[in-house]
């Protein structure tokens, strides 16, 4: 029986372990799983939910405000004395006093208008925020997925050059076991041969550092090794990508952030204004006194209020320049920093621009690199070029095949970073 569990026990894991092994992510997949497990996005959530909370908490100044106030008392001598007939009487050895108390604010200088207004802009900016911070992860994500995409592909290829030059040590091996070549060319396939191998070492252990770094960012356990399905494809020119810049400006969340600095700052000053402007409310309260012996009296009235802020009014108009002034920073940060976005958007069409001839040019030169390992091995076969020309074919090709590679990946992050930049 013992034996028959530990057999079950061990076919689960096995299956387990092999559903896990063929587990393959898209970079889709890849993108959710960072946003769902990302620490920023986490925290950029909870700002929203703050934000929402403060927006409610606003809302409430609508409201009347309502106090209460219970008092029960007893004295050791009475708090007051009248002598009457020559004695004296004791008044307030004890009691009961309470009230209750509510206040409607009917004009607040406009302050509960505009602090709801700011506690609205305080939550379409944690909104803003996270999208911004959402667009960081997914790019950091993909910059990932495809840096790993690429050493696997590097990884092919420096296997491929393996088998090239096993192939080429054995058939100089048996030239030299004929006494067509001299050692020295089965020394320089040996040395190639060593160099390839520590290559190959050195790229399986960026490949294991660069999987589990990628598993950290999306919240997978770091030995995880996920298998990637997405294939390094180019389908399209950057044409098709294209924006106007100035189009694009009006998308992105950064831009949308800085609108709302100014308006913040417009409300900042309306608010400093309703602090010299007059209160107006209206209240009803109900008490109840009892004092000594004597019966509880219940009292109810209704009144209203209106606050003049007089002596603030000198220091106010200063504090009123001073929002001007600030109002007036808020709008020269708002140009200056819509023109840097203008200059980050053109600069990540161009980077675009750039990466996309560096691929076409990386097509051209693999292409090239095939014909010439192609010519030296056939000239090699017959006795034509020595096997150090050939070496340097099959180098320049492995070269040549790697450039391309990392062409492709860096092509796609720039794709990524000029829809991110045009808010796409």
């Amino acid at each position: 029986m013992k034996k028959s569990l530990i057999y079950i026990l061990a076919i689960i894991a096995l299956c387990g372990n092999q559903a896990f092994a063929q587990n393959t992510l898209t970079l889709e997949e890849s993108i959710d799983l960072a946003l769902k497990n990302n620490y920023v996005i986490k925290n950029s959530g909870r700002e929203i939910e703050a934000a929402r909370q403060q927006k409610k908490s606003a809302l409430t100044n609508y409201f009347p405000s309502i106090n209460a106030v219970g008092i029960q008392f007893k004295s050791e001598e009475p708090l007051m004395e009248m002598g009457l007939l020559g004695r004296k009487i004791g008044f307030l050895e004890k009691g009961k006093l309470g009230y209750i108390n509510a206040v409607q604010p009917i004009f607040a200088g406009g302050r509960i208008i505009n602090g709801n207004r700011l506690a609205g802009l305080g939550l379409d900016v944690s909104k803003y925020k996270y999208e911004i911070s959402k667009d960081e992860v997914t790019l950091k994500a993909e910059e990932y997925y495809w840096q790993i995409i690429s050493l696997e592909e590097k990884t092919k290829t420096i296997e491929k050059y393996e088998e090239m030059l096993d192939s080429l040590q054995a058939q100089v091996e048996d030239a030299y076991n004929s006494g067509i070549v001299m050692k020295n060319d089965v020394l320089k396939v040996k040395l190639k041969r060593s160099e390839v191998l520590l290559n190959k070492s050195k790229l399986e252990n960026g490949l294991n550092l660069s999987k589990m770094a990628f598993c950290q960012y999306l919240g997978l356990p770091l030995d995880g090794n996920p298998m990637l399905s997405s294939k390094l494809e180019i389908n399209e020119s950057p044409k098709t990508l294209y924006i106007d810049k100035t189009q694009a400006l009006s998308n992105r969340n950064e831009y949308k952030l800085l609108e709302l600095s100014v308006k913040s700052e417009k409300l900042q000053t309306r608010m400093t204004l309703g602090e010299y402007l007059p209160e107006v409310a209206v209240g009803a309260s109900y008490q109840y006194l009892k004092f000594d012996s004597g019966e509880g009296r219940p009292l109810g009235m209704v009144y209203g209020t209106v606050s003049l802020p007089i002596s603030a009014w000198w220091g106010g108009s200063h504090e009123m320049k001073q929002r001007k002034q600030k109002e007036i920073i808020a709008e020269n940060s708002f140009k200056d920093k819509s023109e840097l976005l203008l200059l980050q958007i053109e600069k990540a069409w161009r980077d675009l621009n750039d990466a996309y001839t560096q691929y076409l040019l990386n097509v051209e030169s693999r292409e090239q690199a095939a014909e010439n390992l192609e010519i030296n091995q056939n000239s090699y076969d017959n006795g034509l070029v020595t096997v150090s020309d050939l070496l340097e074919a099959q180098a320049l090709y492995q070269q040549s095949e790697d450039q391309l590679t990392e062409a492709k990946a860096n092509y796609l992050v720039k794709k990524t970073g000029y829809l991110q930049a045009t808010g796409r």
